[in-house]
């Protein structure tokens, strides 16, 4: 049996993921979470300690209780329109809340960390597939955070020797495969469980945001990586740390691009059913396309993708879906 793990945000969508392959790896997880979005069903291979990482008393406790060996942080507020609207949240719970986490670190000893970032620190991309040495220019602040919480990550390993590995998430998307858990938002905002919600009738149509894109089908292209391969990464990124690897930085995607037309189709092809679409104008700041070069995590953390074709994300999802109606 390998330690323990401390999952800040283990009871959301992919920290739960997560925890389900720390157990199956055989550590075992300690969700640490507010609850604010996170679900009591989601939380099933190890304990919960809710509570808040801006909270020190409460990370010493629980640093003291379980003495784990290295954190996962999934902690974070991830709703970019709410993020321009309210900028004070964002900042201060990503990442006043992360110096937080990362100062219980030091006072405890615990000098590994694998954090969750986002391809949104790239902006608009200048080049595509994205690489990691593609320029960072966020156009929100929610991007900002987390490119804050990157330049946080590299002050103190330099100084404090904290590794750390910052895996920049592509779309994440689909369910755990068995249907234990899945995807759960309010509000959701995600396209792939937008388009099965309309699929189902649980609302009336998806929106598709501008038609005029310089894409196949004019609406825009992004990299929907499956849930299962992103908690996967997370394991092989806390190998790589335990075996005395340095800290690196890497993006978690396909490097296949699919359209929201292509999207809705495969949706339908997979549940029979006709998704009623509208097409609107697009949103400020979206870029055409986004996709990633994902060979440096192939590479440095030996990580393999078993999901990496649109059909398997939208039939684990689409199952999970259906399970969870009425």
């Amino acid at each position: 049996m390998n330690g323990v793990i401390l999952v800040t945000g283990g009871a959301g969508y992919i920290g739960s993921h997560a925890c389900k392959a720390l157990r199956l790896a055989g550590y075992t997880p300690v969700t640490y979470d507010n609850m604010v979005y996170g679900h009591d069903w989601a939380v099933k291979w190890g304990p919960l300690e809710t509570a808040d990482i801006l909270d020190a008393a409460a990370l010493d406790r629980v640093f003291a209780r379980y003495k784990p060996e290295a954190v996962l942080h999934f902690a974070a507020f991830a709703y970019v329109g709410e993020s321009v609207a309210d900028p004070q949240k964002y900042y201060h719970n990503n990442v006043t809340g992360t110096l937080s986490l990362l100062a219980a670190m030091r006072r405890h000893a615990c000098s590994r960390i694998v954090f969750s970032s986002t391809c949104a620190t790239y902006g608009t991309p200048d080049v595509l597939p994205l690489t990691e040495d593609h320029p960072q220019r966020p156009i929100n602040p929610y991007g900002h955070s987390k490119l804050m919480i990157e330049q946080i990550l590299r002050d103190f390993d330099a100084a404090y020797g904290v590794k750390h590995a910052a895996l920049r998430y592509f779309n994440a998307a689909g369910a755990d495969p068995d249907g234990d858990i899945g995807e759960d938002h309010d509000p959701e905002t995600h396209l792939i469980p937008l388009v099965i919600h309309a699929a189902q009738g649980r609302r009336s149509r998806v929106e598709i945001f501008g038609t005029d894109y310089d894409t196949k089908d004019g609406t825009c292209v992004r990299d929907y990586i499956h849930v299962t391969d992103l908690a996967a990464a997370h394991i092989d990124a806390l190998r790589c740390l335990e075996n005395g690897g340095g800290s690196v930085v890497c993006n978690l995607g396909t490097g296949n691009g699919f359209t929201v037309r292509e999207v809705i189709g495969m949706v339908e092809r997979v549940s029979g059913k006709k998704v009623p679409a509208f097409e609107g104008p697009r949103r400020p700041g979206d870029p055409h396309a986004l996709y990633a070069n994902a060979a440096k995590a192939v590479a440095r953390l030996g990580w393999k993708p078993r999901y990496d074709n649109l059909e398997a994300i939208v039939e684990t999802a689409w199952r999970w879906h259906e399970s969870r109606k009425g």
